[in-house]
């Protein structure tokens, strides 16, 4: 469409629009599933009100097109987009030529763990291990949906993100166990009368 600069779409248009970009006819529901499945693991897990924003936005742009198809009697009817050429072609050149951002880790139970000396230690422990239950859950969905987009050729490379993310909660469940020893290391050293490290640049100058 004249007029439409690709720098003012943000990161999650491009997402859905990659979606859109393996050729299928999708609806809101079906782009809030395989979002669920494929990028929540390692991107974004948005709301049905997120994706119907997005998808406006795209269509507007001229990079998408929608239809409304009959459903059977009692059902409403159900509108299914679908990418133009122009968005295949604008998504391509995005994924090809857009410098690529690095991650930008937001760790609750760290960000928790951080704040201990404000908690008890048993609350610690409940936040560690259930962050290390939480890793293990989504490692073992990884796997499945992995397994569900190997039988699609062309979700090949979403199959392998998934790999990536099955590795990823793996280390995360590790780091948690590891880090349940290292909790159980500090409050023996806490019982013993051993105080606990200093603050980073708060530890005591030399006399």
């Amino acid at each position: 469409m004249e007029g439409t600069d690709r720098r003012t779409l943000p990161a999650t248009s491009w997402a859905v629009l990659g979606l859109l970009s393996f050729g299928e006819e999708l609806s809101g529901y079906d782009l809030k599933k395989w979002s669920d499945r494929s990028l929540g693991f390692f991107y974004w897990s948005p709301s049905f009100s997120q994706i119907y924003s997005e998808l406006k936005r795209l269509e507007k742009a001229g990079y998408a097109t929608s239809r409304m198809i009959a459903q059977e009697t009692g059902t409403r009817d159900k509108r299914v987009y679908r990418v133009t050429d122009e968005g295949m072609a604008a998504v391509r050149e995005w994924a090809r030529s857009t410098p690529v951002d690095p991650p930008v880790l937001k760790h609750g139970p760290m960000l928790r763990l951080w704040l201990g000396h404000l908690l008890e230690p048993e609350q610690m422990r409940e936040i560690v291990d259930g962050h290390r239950e939480f890793a293990e859950r989504m490692r073992r969905c990884a796997v499945a949906d992995a397994e569900a987009a190997e039988e699609r050729p062309a979700w090949a490379y979403p199959a392998l993100t998934l790999k990536w993310a099955e590795r990823y909660y793996a280390s995360e469940r590790d780091l948690a166990t590891a880090m349940l020893a290292d909790l159980a290391r500090l409050e023996s050293r806490t019982a013993s009368g051993n105080p606990a490290a200093p603050a980073p640049g708060t530890g005591a100058q030399p006399g």
